[in-house]
């Protein structure tokens, strides 16, 4: 199992292993991992693990987030890693292998009001650093939020997996469907909200990644943890309504 090693100035100071889907970094005290330092946001940065693949992004924190000596908005974790917040380190471990990503990844595919066209070059790039995406520039609405991602893992299922699309229920692209193809897809608006539904062996499981608001299931508001999606099951993210079904 992937864990974080917490270290100052090269004393460890806390081990952390990486059981759950999602965990916040920051110094107010209901983060995951909680840093009291002046130079720590209040909500600093995110590790989101699907499968045996993590990723880091940072939340719009006041310092900025580093790798390896980088900075980073989003990043890919491999073994080895070292996050730098302030002078806090978190090395990543993971002993498990990663699939890693393929430059040779399709283009991002964002759904608009004029049908499903390839994104630009800049998006097919930040599509090789960042599982998320790249962030969009259009206006609010879903002609910026939905988009399509390469796999996190080659690994193939145990299990068949039913396909699933997505069906937009309102606003201009109602009607459109996103097949969800990939390992993990998605969904949001960056800087804004976003949520990632990943495809396993056992079927698709929705998870919140970034934004003070959750998203809504059925009606009820979700937390940070996966949920499992069944068919017909309706989501909210940033406004938009969309329902889940399987394909036979």
């Amino acid at each position: 199992m992937a864990k974080l090693i917490l270290s100052m100035d090269g004393l460890v100071l806390k081990e952390i292993s990486l059981e759950q889907e999602r965990i916040t970094i920051g110094r107010k005290p209901h983060n995951d991992i909680q840093i009291d330092n002046l130079a720590i946001s209040g909500e600093h940065a995110a590790v989101v693990t699907i499968l045996n693949d993590s990723f880091l992004e940072d939340l719009n924190s006041t310092n900025g987030t580093l790798v390896n000596g980088q900075p980073v908005k989003k990043h890919f974790l491999r073994h080895n890693d070292v996050i730098e917040l302030g002078k806090y380190k978190l090395k990543y471990l993971n002993d498990q292998p990663q699939a890693g990503y393929n430059p040779d990844y399709e283009k991002t595919m964002v759904l608009r009001p004029g049908g499903i066209k390839p994104a630009a070059q800049e998006a097919v790039q930040a599509v090789a650093a960042s599982p998320l995406g790249p962030p969009s520039q259009a206006p609010a609405g879903i002609g910026s939020s939905i988009s399509s991602i390469g796999p996190l893992s080659q690994a193939a299922p145990a299990a068949p997996v039913s396909t699933a699309v997505i069906q937009i229920l309102n606003g201009a692209n109602a009607g459109k469907e996103l097949p969800l193809t990939k390992t993990l897809t998605s969904l949001g608006k960056p800087g804004v909200q976003v949520a990632v539904i990943a495809r396993r062996p056992n079927g698709y499981f929705i998870t919140h990644v970034e934004g003070a608001s959750y998203p809504v299931l059925n009606g009820a508001t979700l937390d940070a943890q996966a949920h499992p999606l069944k068919d017909h099951d309706v989501i909210e993210i940033s406004g938009v309504k969309m329902e889940f079904f399987l394909k036979t």
